[in-house]
């Protein structure tokens, strides 16, 4: 860490030039005394990183940009703040504190805030950050977290059993050559092996993973899982945040969300959706398509059933009805419900979906000439007849 960044010129320089290209700075000159260009344009590419996944780090003057690679793994200001909803109580320990969004995000939330990373040089970097930011509940340690959550980490007294109401981590999700993992045992440090101790010094554990991870093998590798929350911002599914309580055995519940809309958490349990019975219909006036949290939650029957929708095939996860509602997803009008006759379609430029269709986005576009873009919306579909249909959809915006 060099504090020669933080001095008032180069603060000044970095705040007044947001758009300066870092390779092109990192290949001249700099013109700081003490500071090279490559920690310069470190500091440039952290801060535009930062402009919209961390934009309280991005207002703020004297923050120390950590390497990009550790920006690219940290949590965005949306998904750290919701986690931070989430929970409360007297102790945190954050086992994987990386960059420190999460910890710092979550430290409003306890009495007492521990940050734990075996990186020497990001801890330091957090550590200067929480000064920065007011986090004057957060105290920082260096080395092995289990090491530490075994030993005198309170420079008190050790944890006992028990003693710490929340214990946060988030497992690294790339090996030492760089390459990603998504499996829970390849991550570092491997959560079902390690569970059985961290229940020992609390029985509270949330969890952040790879959006990749299939919900029910999470479930049975964590047991103990008393919900599970999708979180996505602007329809992308970012991360899946999991709360684990020591001794619970019954089912875990879902929670979708997407942070950029107004809408609250779709729940509901998996045995709802199991025996959820959807009605099923041809595409009518309106279509919907749920956000991607609640796709990836599995909600299929459930969002039909809560909203008294129709489904238009089993396996087409698209829904309809005759009047316009309010819907945690994409809402559309349907102009138009055509058979699907390629190269005959009377569409030069439209954006295009497939569900439950024996072509891709691609090969559609080939075959039909339609180039991308536009206000019109192309579902390819299969409906409830087996037949392969288009339909011709405005979208409505919610509103």
């Amino acid at each position: 860490m060099n504090k020669q960044l933080l001095t008032s010129d180069i603060q000044d320089f970095l705040f007044k030039n947001p758009d300066l290209d870092p390779l092109a700075v990192s290949l001249g000159k700099s013109p700081f005394p003490g500071v090279s260009p490559g920690e310069l344009a470190g500091q440039l590419s952290g801060r535009k990183k930062a402009r919209a996944k961390l934009p309280f780090w991005y207002e703020q003057t004297g923050i120390y940009y950590p390497p990009l690679l550790n920006l690219e793994q940290a949590s965005s200001e949306h998904t750290g703040r919701y986690k931070g909803s989430l929970i409360e109580g007297d102790t945190l320990v954050d086992l994987t504190g990386g960059s420190g969004i999460d910890t710092y995000l979550m430290c409003n939330r306890f009495r007492e805030v521990h940050y734990i990373e075996r990186n020497p040089d990001l801890a330091q970097i957090a550590a200067h950050n929480f000064k920065v930011l007011g986090g004057k509940n957060i105290r920082v340690h260096k080395g092995d977290a289990l090491s530490l959550l075994g030993g005198d980490l309170s420079q008190r007294k050790p944890f006992d059993h028990g003693s710490l109401d929340w214990i946060y981590l988030d497992p690294s999700r790339r090996k030492k050559n760089r390459s990603k993992v998504f499996l829970l045992q390849d991550c570092e440090p491997p959560l079902p092996d390690i569970l059985p101790e961290l229940f020992q010094v609390s029985e509270n554990i949330m969890v952040k993973t790879s959006p990749m991870l299939d919900i029910t093998e999470g479930i049975r590798l964590m047991q103990n899982v008393r919900a599970i929350h999708i979180v996505a911002v602007g329809n992308e599914v970012r991360e899946l945040v999991w709360l684990l309580q020591k001794g619970y055995t019954q089912e875990a519940e879902r929670f979708a969300v997407d942070l950029k809309t107004d809408f609250s958490s779709f729940r509901f349990f998996a045995s709802q959706e199991a025996d959820a019975e959807a009605p099923f219909h041809d595409p009518m006036e309106y279509l919907y398509e749920p956000n991607a949290a609640i796709l990836k939650a599995g909600g299929f029957k459930s969002v039909a059933t809560r909203f008294k929708l129709n489904k238009i095939h089993l396996n087409t996860h698209l829904y309809t009805s005759d009047s316009c509602i309010a819907f945690p997803g994409r809402r559309f009008k349907i102009l138009q419900n055509l058979e699907y006759k390629p190269g005959k379609l009377p569409f030069a430029k439209a954006n295009v979906s497939t569900r439950n269709f024996p072509e891709s986005v691609a090969t559609v576009r080939k075959r039909n000439r339609i180039k991308d873009g536009g206000e019109t919306y192309l579902f390819f579909v299969r409906s409830r007849d087996e037949s392969l249909r288009v339909l011709d959809c405005r979208r409505i915006d919610n509103t």
